[in-house]
């Protein structure tokens, strides 16, 4: 029987792999070796899979385009930026996994989008590439969390607690790992672009740690919007990991305010007590 073994809250801001050298040395290297904890606790719980919650990018699906959900059940590769410094390859995906998650969803009246081919961007190739184990199998679930209509938060809540009950019912013998991507504190493509607001992060930050699901939804899009920017909706692939792990409460790894990489970057492991 399949198992969900571990959950994180991370990163996925393109800056760390594309602009490194623009940030503060120290800083950096604590961020990078708290990707490399994370990448440790995966392996050391032999997960063969892991489900990354990404954002709905204009760059990956198009303006015309914009689902709520999609699980991408067939070939991957990445990124689809190239200046991501990333080599682009192939990433392997647990397709018979992702297509159950697609069944138990359907009949749970969750009306998944589906890709049979994708060109990952940086929402998930980014953690792939610094957190996940070369050889592990990758389920990339994409959802409406940076363009317009949102995906609500107590939906985004569901969608967790769908992805464990997926999981927990496939029949082989599975290790699962949810990754919850995107940045804290961010402003995307608007003049406050580069600002990070470290009393908003912590503010999160300290939802997370003591699970209170109920005070991240309640923050409202119109706080978050003031206080952590459009980038901050992505706190919503938080809580899709979240609503994976039931009961959980959040051990901070690290937390770093980078405007040099203009986001606040945070990865926290999700721990069922």
């Amino acid at each position: 029987m399949a198992e969900i073994v571990g959950a994180f809250c991370l990163p996925h801001d393109p800056f760390i792999t594309a602009f490194t050298e623009r940030a503060e040395p120290a800083q950096a290297a604590r961020i990078f070796a708290a990707f490399e904890e994370v990448r440790r606790e995966i392996a050391r719980r032999e997960a063969d899979t892991v489900i990354v919650i990404g954002d709905d990018h204009y760059a990956l699906f198009g303006p015309n385009c914009q689902p709520q959900m999609l699980v991408a059940v067939g070939d991957l590769e990445g990124p689809l930026e190239p200046w991501l410094r990333i080599e682009r390859r192939p990433v392997p995906n647990n397709s018979p996994l992702a297509e159950h998650i697609v069944a138990t969803g359907l009949a749970r009246e969750f009306d998944f989008a589906v890709s049979t081919s994708l060109v990952l961007d940086h929402s998930v190739m980014v953690p792939v590439h610094l957190a996940v184990p070369d050889g592990t199998r990758v389920v990339p679930v994409y959802i409406a969390s940076g363009v317009e209509p949102l995906i609500g938060w107590k939906r985004s809540h569901k969608l967790g607690q769908l992805l464990r009950e997926s999981v927990q019912s496939w029949g082989a013998d599975e290790r699962v790992v949810i990754l919850g991507t995107g940045g804290i504190s961010h402003w995307v493509g608007t003049a406050e672009m580069g600002q990070v607001n470290p009393e908003f992060d912590r503010m999160a930050l300290g939802l997370v740690e003591s699970g209170d699901v109920a005070g991240l939804a309640e923050l409202g899009d119109e706080r978050i919007l003031r206080e952590g920017g459009n980038g901050a909706f992505e706190l919503r692939n938080w809580m899709v990991a979240m609503g994976a792990m039931p009961g959980c409460r959040g051990r901070l790894i690290a937390y770093e305010p980078m405007e040099a990489w203009v986001t606040g970057l945070g990865l926290v492991e999700l721990e069922i007590a």
